[in-house]
């Protein structure tokens, strides 16, 4: 569902960011890796991989993973070795998405509480923030595997919001780019904001659809 910007928005008591993909151009970091993963077997890693793959928990991308490359029992084994592959690129160079900068300095400026919750590691998710100098920005950074359920569990943001001390609901913004994403913060009650970051990626269920972090829509509904 796509919003017109035409009604009144209240100021966020927070906004929470999903990271791979949203706030952070890691989503093509995992790409390079799941890449590698593929190459070391031989099997072409094709774009229909890639979307089922995009904002997955490890659970999930463990069983897609195991069936793709004909390894049956061995989702947790390939995990670790597509962790330690996408760990290793992430020291290649990581960027910003458009947009991300300035919208969290306009945030933090204004003193709205900012979370972030990622359904990747959180070394990975550290280390990326290190290497765009956005450590800072962030009042709590979460890892869905921190909590009982990954996303598109609510569990994660559920947790974001009672570190970041604010009521899950609607007065509560999420950004996220994955369908799996956008289901998770749809379940925890927030209002949602999705922002495609793969071709062929559809967030139907978001709230909103914003083309990029810089698009009015994000900023209607942030009051910036």
């Amino acid at each position: 569902m796509t919003g017109t910007g035409a009604e009144a928005v209240a100021l966020p008591e927070a906004v929470v960011f999903d990271n791979d993909g949203l706030l952070l151009d890691t989503e093509s970091v995992w790409t390079r890796a799941e890449q590698d993963l593929f190459d070391r077997r031989g099997t072409a890693f094709t774009p229909a991989d890639k979307l089922e793959l995009v904002g997955t928990s490890a659970e999930i991308a463990g069983g897609l993973l195991e069936q793709r490359l004909g390894e049956p029992g061995r989702a947790a084994e390939l995990i670790e070795e597509l962790n330690e592959l996408v760990v290793a690129e992430l020291e290649h160079g990581v960027e910003a998405m458009v947009g991300a900068r300035d919208l969290l300095h306009a945030l933090k400026e204004r003193g709205t509480p900012i979370g972030l919750v990622s359904n990747s590691p959180l070394i990975f998710v550290r280390r990326s923030l290190e290497l765009v100098g956005f450590v800072d920005h962030f009042d709590v950074v979460l890892s869905a595997h921190e909590v009982a359920l990954p996303k598109p569990a609510p569990d994660p943001y559920l947790e974001a919001c009672r570190r970041l001390g604010v009521d899950p609901g609607p007065a509560v913004v999420a950004l996220e780019d994955s369908p799996t994403g956008v289901a998770a913060a749809r379940a925890a009650g927030l209002t949602v904001i999705g922002v495609p970051s793969i071709e062929g990626v559809a967030l139907d269920e978001a709230h909103h659809i914003a083309e990029s972090l810089e698009d009015a829509i994000v900023g209607e509904q942030l009051v910036l």
